[in-house]
C-alpha cells in the first residue's frame, strides 16, 4: 500500500516541516513506514526504492516520540484512506518461569 500525492496532500499538515539537509521526501517516508506496518517486516527488509532504511527508521522514531504517527494514523483511519491497525506486543522472557523438566537438566 502506498499513498498517492492527492491522499498525502490531505494529511500533509500533520507532519512537521523538515529541517536541515533532508534527502527523502515526507511522502516517501510515509510510504516506507506504511510498508513496514503492512508487511510486518524488519527495517532491513524494506525495499531499496524507499531510500536509506537507517534514515527512515531514525525519522520514524522521532515522529513516534513526538506523537506525529499517532495523529497521522488516526487521521488516515478517520478518512478511510488505510485500514491498518498498528499494535505492538512485547514478551520479556526473564519474567517467564520454566518448569524444572523444561530446562533439559
Amino acid at each position: 500500500m502506498e499513498l498517492t500525492s492527492d491522499q498525502y496532500a490531505r494529511i500533509a499538515p500533520l507532519f512537521p516541516k523538515p529541517c536541515g539537509n533532508v534527502g527523502l521526501a515526507t511522502l516517501q517516508m510515509r510510504n516506507a513506514i506504511l510498508y513496514v506496518a503492512e508487511q510486518g517486516c524488519k527495517w532491513r527488509g524494506l525495499p531499496a526504492h524507499f531510500g536509506n532504511r537507517y534514515t527512515i527508521c531514525t525519522r520514524m522514531n522521532q515522529w513516534s516520540r513526538k506523537g506525529v504517527l499517532d495523529r497521522v494514523f488516526e487521521q488516515l483511519q478517520r478518512k478511510r484512506m488505510v485500514r491498518i491497525r498498528v499494535e505492538a506486543y512485547g514478551l520479556d522472557s526473564t519474567g517467564i518461569k520454566v518448569h524444572p523438566d523444561g530446562t533439559g537438566r
